[in-house]
């Protein structure tokens, strides 16, 4: 498949805006836009947070997992996936074959500021003091190394970022 037609796969820390900027980007260039954990959240009639609690992270995960490898395939597409996605060594490999990965970059200090519009609906940083979250999204940074394209997003709004983005997809 040639990159024009490939899908792109926003990847990046959880509440960096890959799905506002992903929904931008999607529309700009005419493409579907999927957000993989509202995907399941559909499938399962229920939020993320209540799919860690009820069934687990591990079946939560397997159909992340199966779901990103059916989209992955398929032409044209902008997917978000979860911040803690690209864990999954599997999903790194079919993600970075078959798509063009886009990092979504925000430094430390700009997410803290958004903290408080996310910390509910995060299931994996429910109990977390600031210093744990911290070291979560430290840690996290070391996956996110595996991508096509980083964006840095700090001082920037959702339109400016998409518009950067599209005119750097040119150069790939």
């Amino acid at each position: 498949m040639e990159n024009r037609d490939k899908s792109i796969v926003f990847i990046g820390f959880m509440g960096v805006g890959k799905t506002t900027i992903g929904k931008i980007v999607a529309s700009k260039l005419n493409r579907d836009f999927i957000d993989i954990d509202e995907v399941i959240e559909k499938e399962y009639h229920m939020p993320v947070s209540k799919i860690f609690t009820e069934f687990g992270e591990t079946e939560f995960r397997d159909r992340e997992k199966s779901l990103i490898a059916n989209l992955a395939k398929q032409p044209q597409k902008v997917i978000s996936v979860g911040g803690g996605a690209f864990l999954q060594e599997e999903i790194r490999e079919i993600c970075l074959e078959s798509c063009i990965v886009i990092f979504i970059e925000l430094s430390l200090e700009a997410w803290k500021d958004r903290l408080g519009l996310i910390i509910d609906s995060r299931p994996v940083l429910k109990g977390k003091s600031v210093e744990e979250m911290e070291e979560l999204f430290n840690k996290r940074q070391d996956i996110y190394i595996n991508h096509h394209l980083k964006i840095s997003t700090d001082s920037k709004d959702a339109n400016e970022i998409a518009d950067q983005i599209i005119v750097e997809l040119h150069s790939i």
